[in-house]
C-alpha cells in the first residue's frame, strides 16, 4: 500500500462518537484532498466504552457504558484497556482479503518488534451477533495460544477503504465477565509471558512499520483542523452514507 503522501494525526482522548467522527473525517478527506493518498491514527478511549458494528443491533447487556456505533461492521467491542488504530486508504487493491492480508502484514510486524507474535485467525467469517472476540477469522490476528489479540472491520466508500482495529492489552476483567459471560484473554505480553506491552511502546513500532514497510516514506504530521474538533456531527448510521463492499 506505498503511497507517495500519508498523514500521521494526532493521538487523541475523546469520547467514543467524536472517534468515530474523527474516522469518519479521515474517509472523506480521501475524496476531497487528492494529495493525501493515506490517513493513519492511534487513540484510547477517554472513558470505558462499548462500540457496536454498523448493522449490529444494540446488546441487551450494556452496564449502563456508552454505546457509540462504528462505521465498519463487526460485533462488539469493549474500549477501555485497548489501543485502537484507524487507516483510510484511497483506491487500495480491491477485495476485502487482500487489504485485511496487507493491514495485517503491517500490525504483525509491529507486535514481532515487541517479542509478541502474531497470526491470522482461521474461523468462518459470519454475521457477528455478540462480541468481536468471540471470533477470529482471516480479518483477525491471534496470539500462540490462539487467544484474539487485534480484532478489525472495514467501510468501503467510492473505492476507499476505512479499516477500524482494537488491540486487547491489559483487559478489565470484570466488565468482560459481565457483559460477556465468559473469561477474558490475559494481558498481551512478550513471547516469554514476563513483560507487559504498554500502549507507548505499542504506538512506536505501529508507526515506525507504517513508515517503513506499509507506506515506504515519512509522513506527514498534520495537526487537526478545528472543524473536525468541534463538529456536532455523530457517527450515526445516516451520516455515514452509501458504501460498497469489495469481495475477495
Amino acid at each position: 500500500m506505498a503511497c507517495t503522501n500519508w498523514a500521521l494525526m494526532p493521538t487523541l482522548m475523546a469520547p467514543g462518537e467524536k472517534q468515530m467522527e474523527l474516522d469518519l473525517w479521515m474517509l472523506d478527506q480521501l475524496e476531497q484532498n487528492e494529495a493525501i493518498g493515506a490517513y493513519l491514527r492511534l487513540y484510547q478511549w477517554e472513558s470505558t466504552c462499548i462500540s457496536i458494528g454498523r448493522h449490529q443491533a444494540i446488546p441487551n447487556k450494556t452496564n449502563a457504558l456508552a454505546v457509540v456505533r462504528r462505521p465498519t461492521g463487526g460485533g462488539c467491542v469493549l474500549h477501555g484497556a485497548d489501543l485502537c488504530y484507524t487507516v483510510a486508504v484511497a483506491k487500495p487493491p480491491r477485495g476485502n482479503r487482500l487489504s485485511y492480508q496487507c493491514l495485517n502484514q503491517w500490525l504483525s510486524r509491529a507486535l514481532q518488534q515487541l517479542g509478541a507474535p502474531l497470526s491470522q485467525g482461521y474461523q468462518k467469517q459470519i454475521n457477528i451477533e455478540g462480541h468481536c472476540f468471540a471470533r477470529a477469522t482471516a480479518a483477525d490476528l491471534v496470539d500462540q495460544s490462539g487467544n484474539k489479540r487485534i480484532g478489525s472491520a472495514q467501510l468501503w466508500r467510492k473505492g476507499n477503504l476505512l479499516q477500524q482495529g482494537s488491540i486487547q492489552l491489559q483487559i478489565q476483567s470484570h466488565l468482560w465477565h459481565e457483559l460477556f459471560n465468559e473469561a477474558p484473554p490475559p494481558p498481551l505480553t512478550t513471547a516469554t509471558g514476563t513483560v507487559f506491552i504498554s500502549s507507548a511502546a505499542l504506538e512506536t513500532v505501529l508507526i515506525d512499520s507504517a513508515r517503513d514497510w506499509l507506506f515506504s516514506s515519512q509522513p506527514l504530521l498534520l495537526p487537526w483542523p478545528e472543524a473536525a474538533l468541534t463538529s456536532g456531527k455523530a457517527a450515526t448510521l445516516s451520516a455515514m452514507g452509501a458504501s460498497d463492499n469489495p469481495k475477495g
